[in-house]
């Protein structure tokens, strides 16, 4: 009997050492090495047992199933246009890059119950609808959980659903026969920590069967042709649950967001090997399941007063502006014990713009404390917004406002000085169109801003912004 070895993997970066050790010598985290336990004969084998399902499934000759066995020169290799496969879901198919790749895996987390699993549901209902097969793979709900999230997502189109086949299975060599005997375009997979290999001495969810399930799930993707889409669980911290290896392996890694107290969700990218990891896709949960957002019915009022702690910006999304509003809030606390609190907003940005509030504005804030927020749950982390949430802060502590319909766009510098931002003319443009009439900027892009019908405040420090408010 072949003996097993025992590793150890860092879950932050999946080096392998042979001992356990306080610190990771690769990446230098703390405590984050786990045992991994393989046996000689599963770490030495060339094609493994899922490979080899997917290959026997194969006919002779099947494109999908051959690799390049020798170096060739770049130039010598066709260039090929991969289709894609559109989800049907616009907001999902920007981030993907236009649509899921055959032959790729994708891997899909966020909250309990933040809307993963009906984000799934909807996307397979559309990709059968447009003539393709779907395999949905549920590893911790029964069928008839299943179908019961589906009459209620889709009500009576899941009569027409001949095409979506459904798998309530853990074992992994089961649901790579169930991928051979269907064929499908699409394999949903709900969720990785619940998958097991048989022949691994571990329990599901541990290193050692994550590593291997993950592993095998992109060889099967390969050689099977198939798009692949992974659910993971996340850790109380937000990070992705497991070995950092995952996200290495895999060839898109999204990230589903919002505050289940809020209707909004919003899915972005952190890794994808076919497009862009600047868009995201904007959602709002309903009683029939994720509504796509449009955020181009989004208009600023110009109508009412202006409200003091309230100032409006604009964060780039990719080719997304997105306008959005920072409010703050200051009240008396204790010198030398005061709070510092910010939702969606940077904690550390905010700690040094009140820093320079107090050195190069002349604010008194020591003692005061302030809670910062972005309305509807959206998370702003681009220096674009800090002369927004400069203004806001000042703005709640001497009950000033700014001008109703007025937007401000500003990187704030220690020095107290105003920085240009990236695309100001795009952002501007947007917020004209969509009603505003006045803006803050630095006097550095004051050139860019002209011919728009916005009435410009060009202003080069801290202190000519403050002088804004009124």
């Amino acid at each position: 009997m072949a003996k097993t070895r025992t590793s150890y993997l860092c879950r932050d970066c999946g080096g392998v050492q042979a001992k356990w050790i306080g610190r990771c010598p690769d990446c230098a985290a703390w405590d984050t090495l786990e045992a991994f336990t393989e046996s000689p004969a599963a770490s030495t084998a060339s094609v493994g047992m899922v490979a080899g399902i997917a290959i026997s499934g194969a006919g002779p000759g099947d494109g999908n199933a051959g690799v390049l066995t020798k170096a060739v020169p770049l130039v010598e290799i066709d260039q090929l246009e991969v289709p894609r496969i559109p989800t049907g879901i616009e907001e999902f198919d920007r981030v993907l890059g236009g649509g899921v790749v055959p032959g790729s895996v994708a891997l899909l987390g966020g909250e309990p119950g933040i809307g993963k699993s009906t984000l799934l549901m909807q996307a397979a209902a559309r990709v059968v609808a447009e003539g393709r097969t779907v395999l949905y793979v549920s590893s911790e709900e029964s069928p008839q959980q299943i179908r019961l999230r589906g009459d209620r997502l889709l009500g009576a189109a899941v009569a027409d659903l001949g095409n979506l086949y459904l798998c309530t299975e853990t074992n992994l060599v089961r649901i790579v026969e169930e991928i051979r005997r269907v064929k499908p375009d699409l394999v949903l997979l709900d969720s990785i920590q619940m998958v097991y290999r048989g022949d691994l001495d571990a329990p599901p969810g541990s290193t050692t069967q994550l590593r291997r399930c993950c592993h095998d799930l992109v060889q099967l993707a390969k050689i099977a042709g198939a798009a692949v889409v992974v659910v993971g669980h996340v850790t109380k911290e937000g990070s992705l649950a497991g070995p950092k290896l995952l996200e290495h392996v895999v060839d898109a890694v999204l990230a589903f967001e919002g505050d289940r107290e809020h209707g909004h969700r919003v899915l972005r990218a952190t890794k994808n090997r076919f497009g862009s990891t600047q868009e995201i896709g904007l959602f709002e949960m309903g009683g029939t399941g994720l509504q796509q957002l449009d955020e181009g019915g989004i208009a600023i009022d110009t109508t009412g007063p202006g409200l003091p702690g309230s100032v409006l910006t604009a964060t780039m999304a990719g080719t997304r502006c997105l306008p959005v509003e920072i409010q703050a809030l200051t009240s008396t606390g204790f010198l030398g014990s005061a709070k510092r609190r910010g939702t969606g907003i940077d904690a550390n940005r905010l700690a040094m713009l009140i820093a320079v509030l107090e050195k190069h504005g002349g604010q008194r804030l020591a003692d005061q404390d302030i809670f910062a927020a972005v309305a509807g749950g959206i998370r702003v982390t681009e220096p674009a917004a800090d002369l927004a949430l400069a203004l806001a802060i000042a703005g709640a502590h001497h009950g000033r406002a700014l001008r109703p319909g007025t937007v401000v766009l500003g990187e704030v510098g220690l020095t107290g000085e105003i920085r240009s931002v990236r695309g100001i003319d795009q952002r501007l443009r947007e917020l004209a169109r969509r009603g505003a009439v006045a803006a803050v900027i630095p006097r550095s892009q004051a050139d860019l801003a002209k011919d728009l019908g916005l009435e410009i405040h060009a202003i080069a420090g801290i202190g000519a912004g403050l002088a804004t408010l009124e």
